[in-house]
């Protein structure tokens, strides 16, 4: 099996539904990381005190044949069509450890995509 990292930078209150929406198309679990950033639209400040937005990193290691519908999901929850709402990117993933406790739920989502 192939796996590819996919990566989503969002504002912490859409985590869920961007999470659950990855879920519903194949996506098996998420790694979720607590994260400040900065980018085009710098935070605001109130009397001299900056007040960022708090920002989720959302980590899904899925197989390599989901990861367009699973991208294509996350955009949509996200709606990162508008300005400021998140990115999201996918890395490949050379080899991986610790999924042995998946494979099956894996291999059944393998059966259904093929069907």
């Amino acid at each position: 099996m192939r796996f590819k990292l996919i990566i989503a930078s969002v504002k912490a209150d859409i985590t869920d539904r961007i999470v659950d929406a990855a879920k519903a198309v194949g996506a098996t679990g998420a790694t979720i990381i607590p994260a400040r950033g900065t980018g085009s639209h710098e935070a605001k400040t109130f009397f001299g005190l900056t007040l960022e937005a708090q920002t989720d990193i959302i980590m899904f290691l899925v197989e390599e044949h989901i990861v367009a519908q699973i991208l294509d999901a996350i955009k949509k929850a996200g709606e990162f069509h508008k300005p400021g709402t998140g990115i999201a990117f996918v890395l490949p993933i050379e080899t991986a450890v610790g999924l042995e406790s998946q494979m099956e739920t894996f291999k059944e989502c393998v059966r259904k995509s093929y069907l």
